[in-house]
């Protein structure tokens, strides 16, 4: 079969097709027939820094989400034939990922995708969908978003923060968002925000709000917690700022009374919670926001270009045929 193979970081353009030996089924593991896969922040990190690190076992097939058929279910409770999602869990960077014709996922990271999906959504919007919207529906739980809430999504022409506004939007939020580009406005309206802004780092002396959706992450945090309202959450969920630390944190400075910082890490998915967001995406007719589609594997170096660039403004899907 064909998969991308990542035997060193790399640039982007360094990323190469081969041709490897096929997945050998074993038990409580699935043989799944790729039908396409987003692009994830986490692979290009992967390839650019974090392959040298010594948890990482190369080569590897990098991927952390796909949608597929399952090919052989081995001993696992799915069929044959049965449509999939999977994510998270090692994916990717523990085990071979999604960059594949076929892959091989331990039963606990593969989820059923109902039928009645696919007459709801183009495969393509459902390729769209596992990490993403997992992770911005999660995100939104953790907020505990309620109807006429106000939302700061910081970081919003992210894909994440778009697919976060068509949520918080689906339940009725009043949704402010940011961008350094006031050019990327009008994106920003289509998919739901009330009153947009230019992100100058300083946003505490011009907002208040009830919740939070920190996506630039801890380079903006204490200014976020600065915007909360009493009783008010902030909830981090992205690094788009490139720091992923805060030095000398402290908690007591940082996090400022009757107010409460929480966080989204999407590496526990189940078959509830995969069912929930699917059930809310088709009853609030949520379509997924999708910059480009590829469908070719050999276009993967221009995928990954595409996301460093952080012009795309939408998910970046491989639909592979």
């Amino acid at each position: 079969m064909k998969a991308v193979v990542l035997e060193r970081t790399c640039k982007a353009k360094e990323l190469e097709v081969k041709e490897v030996e096929m997945p050998k089924i074993k038990d409580d593991w699935v043989l799944v027939k790729v039908l396409g896969f987003g692009i994830n922040r986490a692979e290009v990190i992967l390839r650019d820094y974090e392959a040298d690190e010594d948890y990482i076992s190369l080569p590897v097939i990098p991927g952390i989400e796909c949608v597929g058929e399952v090919v052989d279910p081995s001993n696992t409770h799915f069929k044959k034939g049965d449509k999939i999602a999977a994510l998270m869990g090692g994916m990717g960077r523990s085990f071979d990922g999604s960059y594949a014709e076929y892959c091989l996922l331990p039963e606990k990271n593969v989820f059923k995708i109902d039928d009645e999906v696919f007459d709801k959504l183009s495969l393509e919007e459902v390729i769209a969908v596992p990490e993403t919207y997992f992770t911005a529906y999660g995100s939104i739980e953790g907020l505990n978003l309620k109807k006429k809430d106000t939302v700061l999504i910081r970081g919003a022409t992210s894909a994440l923060g778009l697919t976060a506004m068509q949520l918080a939007d689906a339940i009725g939020c009043r949704i402010i968002a940011t961008s350094r580009d006031k050019t990327r406005f009008g994106k920003l309206e289509a998919n739901g925000a009330d009153e947009c802004i230019v992100d100058d780092r300083n946003l505490s002396t011009k907002i208040k709000c009830d919740k939070i959706l920190e996506l630039i992450g801890p380079k903006t945090l204490e200014d976020s917690m600065k915007c909360l309202n009493e009783e008010g959450i902030c909830c981090v969920t992205g690094v788009l700022g490139g720091v992923e630390y805060m030095a000398d944190f402290d908690p007591i400075k940082v996090v400022p009374n009757k107010r409460y910082l929480t966080s989204f890490f999407s590496n526990y998915p189940t078959q509830k919670i995969i069912d929930n967001l699917f059930k809310f995406i088709v009853d609030n007719n949520i379509k997924p926001n999708i910059s480009k589609v590829f469908t070719d594997l050999k276009d993967i170096g221009n995928a990954h270009e595409l996301m460093e660039s952080n012009r795309a403004q939408g998910k970046i899907i491989f639909k592979l045929e």
